[in-house]
């Protein structure tokens, strides 16, 4: 994996933060859309990856119905939402997009995972063995199989949600149980700072788990993909090997709901 040397000019764009314009119109979508892609693809050059290794999930929470249609006109086929309730609404309410799949990326209670069984194709907020027996239980219910990302609290925040690097390994090896449960990978939050070196070890160190996790890990487990990188510092994980960025205010604009209310803030 190539990355960038520390003296990298790379800087989080966390200043922005709250200040994107709304996105009102299918070709403001497009617009943003087109925008976020470029950056990936010229981070990606610059340390020689692939552009195409690396997937853009818009995150749509706290956006309305109508505002959803116009990203999926502009192109969006998949959406990340943190609060259950929330995406089992919306999901409901634009059941005639055909096309379009949830991911669930915020942290979920064990009495939630009826919701997420019944509708999402993705979960990346995967962090105990009882909310893993919770899903698979309403999985094998409903029928389905489900793609999870286990989460890793790397930044050492008491506020976060998320497994100790140092625990993930033996919660791997239980994870065969749950038939319904497809790991694909591993997903982290870093801090929300304008420290690059601070924010950048936070990806860094999810990455450098991953490749030793993977002598090691159980048949039938993953860890191909990396979740990690939001509108602020998406370019630094992909520096460091992120395989998926969480992209919500570049796209949709900046939300009147503050972060705080869905993710956990020191």
């Amino acid at each position: 994996m190539n990355t960038l040397p520390k003296s990298s000019v790379t800087s989080t764009g966390h200043e922005q933060h709250g200040r994107y314009p709304q996105a009102g119109s299918v070709d403001d979508f497009r617009r943003n859309l087109m925008q976020v892609r470029q950056r990936i693809a010229d981070v990606s050059l610059r340390v020689g990856r692939d552009p195409q290794e690396v997937r853009l999930l818009p995150v749509s929470k706290t956006f309305s119905e109508p505002q959803l249609r116009l990203a999926y006109e502009a192109g969006c086929r998949q959406l990340g939402e943190n609060k259950v309730q929330e995406a089992y609404r919306k999901w409901g309410n634009l059941s005639d997009l055909p096309e379009l799949r949830w991911s669930v990326i915020g942290h979920l209670q064990t009495n939630k995972a009826k919701l997420v069984a019944r509708f999402a194709s993705e979960f990346q907020a995967l962090d105990s063995l009882k909310l893993a027996e919770a899903l698979d239980r309403r999985l094998q219910a409903e029928g389905r199989e489900l793609d999870v990302f286990v989460q890793v609290n790397t930044s050492g925040e008491s506020s976060k949600y998320g497994l100790a690097p140092d625990e993930v390994a033996t919660f791997l090896q239980q994870m065969p149980h749950f038939s319904a449960l497809r790991v694909r990978g591993l997903m982290t939050l870093a801090l929300f700072s304008s420290d690059v070196p601070r924010v950048r070890t936070c990806f860094a160190s999810l990455r450098e788990l991953r490749d030793r996790l993977r002598q090691e890990i159980p048949a039938g487990v993953t860890l191909d993909d990396l979740s990690m990188g939001m509108s602020g510092d998406f370019e630094i994980a992909i520096e460091e090997g992120a395989t998926v960025v969480r992209v919500g205010q570049a796209i949709f604009g900046a939300r009147a709901i503050p972060d705080s209310h869905y993710w956990p803030s020191a």
